[in-house]
């Protein structure tokens, strides 16, 4: 069974996720560790679990989401997976990183690029990509059906939901990506979002102010 581990990094207090099972096989998302302390906790928790990262990916590709990723991929020899539709993000990281006084010395292109309804292997088990554009461009959420959980980035959180001001941003969109594809799953999956507390998609249908449907 899929087991997941959760670390909150940098100034943006971005939860960065490690997916794993039995096989010791693991995926890293939204590798978002910016200091020295938080790469070790990531490195510590993956060498005393005795982990083998297969495949790291994005959930969407702003700045905040991607501090981690060179990281990550030279410690792990690790590819990025993402969605295409967010490479525009890339081209602005830098500049982004100096202006919010962020740590960020290189990109990471992404080499695996995922697509709606792609499934994601994890040792045994797997991941089902969502694609849920509206907080920015190229998102995706990732649904897990076995163990009943999504990771859904910075779409949906607990009552609340992503902003929609940025680039790429479409609120509209935000509320049909949630609509059709979020709240389409059962309602005890439990809601693992890009930035605080789990919630589930029963709770965000009923209680969530700027989406709920009754």
């Amino acid at each position: 069974m899929i087991q997941l581990k959760k670390f909150v990094f940098n100034a943006f207090q971005v939860n960065t996720y490690i997916l794993f099972d039995e096989t010791k096989e693991c995926i890293i998302i939204d590798a978002a560790c910016s200091s020295a302390e938080e790469e070790g906790a990531l490195l510590h928790f993956i060498e005393t679990q005795q982990l083998v990262p297969v495949l790291m990916l994005n959930t969407h590709f702003h700045i905040d989401h991607i501090l981690g990723n060179a990281f990550v991929s030279e410690q792990f020899n690790l590819q990025l997976a993402a969605h295409p539709g967010g490479e525009m993000y890339l081209d602005a990281a830098l500049l982004s990183a100096k202006t919010y006084g962020l740590r960020l010395e290189k990109i990471i292109q992404p080499r695996l690029s995922l697509k709606d309804g792609q499934i994601l292997s994890v040792g045994k088990s797997t991941l089902k990509v969502l694609f849920t554009p509206g907080h920015a461009s190229g998102s995706i959420c990732l649904y897990c059906e076995e163990a009943s959980f999504v990771i859904s980035g910075d779409v949906l959180f607990y009552q609340s939901i992503g902003r929609t001001d940025l680039p790429g941003g479409d609120y509209d969109l935000l509320k049909k990506s949630i609509w059709s594809k979020l709240f389409a799953l059962p309602d005890d999956t439990v809601v693992f979002p890009g930035h605080g507390p789990e919630t589930s998609i029963g709770s965000e249908k009923v209680n969530n102010p700027f989406i709920a449907i009754g």
